[in-house]
């Protein structure tokens, strides 16, 4: 690794020890960066990669609301505002027990990458072109007034009535941060369609004015088609882009998936739509696996337990008997979902969830191809097992793109005042995953590790904000 890099890997670490997710993200971002480094040593002069890992702006803020049993509950809420250098910030939002401060950094860095590779046209007459940076927002309960003590919120369990209070509240301070032209948030684990409508409605109110402040919202008032669908579908276009690299497509290969919320559920559907065979998807209780395929039928099963109904996957048994379901052992020290024969691999729940162990079992089960619809679900050394091996592995920052693509999209028709059709969209999701994997591929030959996603995606996507940096000032 560059001298530079290391010295500023050590400094993160010694700013925030306690924040390991971020250490790692940035890790992987600096390894890679050595190859450029390099060559360009006036990044290292102007300090590029020390303002890059420092947020631009922490929000830190109190949400107190009120339960149904009439108890006052006090959470914690955060923006992360990490790089503004190519436009206004855009990230997601989430709301669950395990978020911390390290988590939203490592999600803020990511997304500075992400956003960055995803260059979108506006389609306006002056064919102006649409920036995205990196903000990334959660809230997490730390306290309660309550007798009750501590109280962790996640809208899992909680009333419509809760979740509206909730999300007001936190609106009521978070409303002062972001805006149409400032900060754009998105939806995440825990923030899905409901939820975004209460944080909008409370926005509207608080600011007098309808504008594309969120991302993620209800096609009736100004949401984007293809919008639930657009990291799944992204994701497997993606994969797809990486198969016909080596001749192959999607026709065929059983894939394995984890997960079962949004990401999961349109990555098994867009698998469907290209001829592959889903055979799991999984819940934090445990996964299932059906050697017949999860097919359309199965797929709106799936669906209605987890959206509808909010229930477990284990649910999917009542309906599909034949299909195996394995809980969650945490006595083991690997996933048994990532030991099972297949082709292709999609992460879709959450960081960290391949480590070593579970990336030696894809690779004897076969499994050549891994496209990432989560945030940094695989380990280092996972991730370098899949490099050292040679097998297609498409890293979260570019194959799950397709969500802030077409959150993009949304804020275009928004501008515009008018609607694309679903076909519209999609194919446009599909050129910008195309565009997003010759990105890469270009980066990583360009300097000198040919097929390497990793490096092609960190470089690819640092380049353009670095130089946006440099053009910018010291600010």
């Amino acid at each position: 690794m560059h001298e530079y890099c290391s010295l500023v890997s050590m400094m993160c670490r010694a700013k925030d020890p306690d924040q390991p997710e971020f250490h790692q993200a940035v890790d992987e971002v600096v390894e890679s960066l050595s190859l450029v480094l390099e060559r360009h040593p006036h990044y290292c002069s102007a300090k590029i990669l020390e303002r890059m890992v420092e947020p631009e702006r922490v929000v830190m803020f109190r949400v107190p609301w009120m339960d149904d049993e009439g108890e006052i509950q006090v959470n914690r809420g955060f923006r992360i505002q990490m790089n503004s250098a190519i436009g206004p910030y855009k990230g997601g939002m989430r709301f669950h027990p395990s978020v911390n401060l390290g988590i939203l950094k490592f999600l803020a860095f990511e997304q500075v990458f992400k956003n960055s590779l995803t260059t979108l046209s506006a389609n306006s007459k002056d064919s102006s072109r649409l920036g995205l940076n990196s903000s990334r927002g959660s809230s997490r309960v730390t306290a309660t007034d309550a007798p009750s003590g501590f109280s962790i919120f996640n809208p899992r369990g909680r009333s419509d009535a809760e979740v509206m209070r909730f999300c007001q509240s936190f609106m009521m301070e978070l409303w002062r941060h972001i805006g149409p032209n400032t900060d754009i948030p998105a939806g995440d684990i825990g923030v899905g369609g409901r939820e975004i409508g209460y944080l909008f409605g409370m926005y509207k109110r608080l600011c007098n004015e309808f504008s594309g402040v969120l991302t993620g919202k209800g096609l009736n008032w100004g949401g984007s088609l293809i919008r639930p669908e657009a990291t799944g579908y992204g994701c497997v276009y993606f994969a797809s882009e990486m198969l016909a690299t080596r001749d192959q497509t999607l026709e065929g290969k059983t894939c394995l998936v984890s997960g079962s919320g949004n990401v999961a559920q349109y990555t098994v559907e867009k698998i469907l739509d290209l001829g592959g065979r889903p055979v799991t998807v999984s819940d934090s209780d445990g996964f299932i696996y059906d050697e017949e395929g999860i097919y359309y039928e199965k797929l709106a099963l799936i669906k209605e337990i987890k959206n509808v109904r909010r229930g477990r996957i284990r649910d999917y048994l009542e309906t599909y008997p034949r299909a195996a379901y394995t809980p969650v052992d945490h006595s083991l020290d690997y996933n048994p979902l990532w030991n099972t024969k297949a082709d292709c691999a999609f992460p879709s729940a959450t960081q960290n969830e391949i480590d070593g162990k579970d990336a030696r079992n894809l690779l004897a089960n076969g499994v050549f191809c891994v496209a990432e619809g989560s945030n940094m679900p695989t380990t280092p050394e996972g991730v370098e097992l899949f490099v050292q091996e040679g097998i297609l592995y498409g890293p979260g920052k570019a194959a799950n793109a397709g969500g802030v693509a077409v959150s993009g999209l949304e804020m275009a028709q928004n501008s515009m005042r008018y609607g694309w059709t679903r076909e519209e969209v999609d194919n446009r999701l599909h050129l910008i995953m195309k565009s997003i994997h010759t990105s890469c591929v270009e980066a990583a030959a360009e300097y000198g590790t040919p097929g390497n996603y990793v490096n092609g995606a960190n470089i690819a996507g640092f380049l353009k904000v670095a130089n946006a940096m440099l053009d910018q000032g010291l600010v």
